[in-house]
């Protein structure tokens, strides 16, 4: 298996995180921060707002089962490309929509998946193109505390997988049937 992974960010990272593990060929999902100016990142002070952190996910997955461009067609499924800067009641630079690129390959694979996501959202989509750069405090990747890891099958029943992360996971189950575990 040659397995591959991609950078995104789309409101919390729960809903990112349980909704990609439901299709086949991704074989992991790690939460994490990145995007900021701190040269630390941790859930409180990501939240605070003070450090320009996206909550974002690294999603792992193996493109002989699921084409990179799925995976992003899932990620803007999952969530509304159109709210800046928030996602529902979730509201902060932290929960941003953006594809983080680790090279020119990455950013114009992105850059496709925002020209279909425009196809479907219509011109509203505010998804930005980022740098992930492990060189520089912006595009270093944060992996977040080990409770945020899996949240939603550890904790089904507490509120908010309840009332924000079970119907995304129901979208993208909806919309990917043909894709499922």
């Amino acid at each position: 298996m040659s397995e591959t992974s991609l950078i995104l960010a789309g409101g919390c990272f729960w809903c990112l995180d349980s909704a990609f593990m439901q299709l086949q060929g991704i074989s992991d999902v790690e939460v994490g921060y990145i995007g900021g100016s701190a040269a630390t990142a941790d859930y409180e002070s990501v939240c605070s707002g003070r450090t320009g952190h996206a909550e974002a996910a690294r999603v792992f997955f193996d493109p002989s089962v699921i084409s990179a461009e799925l995976v992003l067609d899932a990620f803007f499924t999952m969530h509304d490309p159109r709210q800046l800067n928030r996602q529902g009641a979730d509201v902060g630079t932290q929960y941003r929509s953006a594809m983080f690129f680790r090279n020119e390959d990455e950013r114009l694979l992105f850059s496709s998946a925002l020209d279909r996501a425009s196809e479907v959202w219509g011109e509203g989509v505010v998804t930005t193109l980022e740098p992930a750069d492990e060189s520089v405090e912006q595009g270093r990747f944060f992996v977040a505390e080990t409770y945020h890891q899996d949240f939603w099958n550890k904790n089904p029943n507490q509120g908010y997988c309840v009332a924000v992360v079970g119907p995304k996971v129901a979208k993208v189950r909806q919309k990917f049937a043909h894709l499922l575990k």
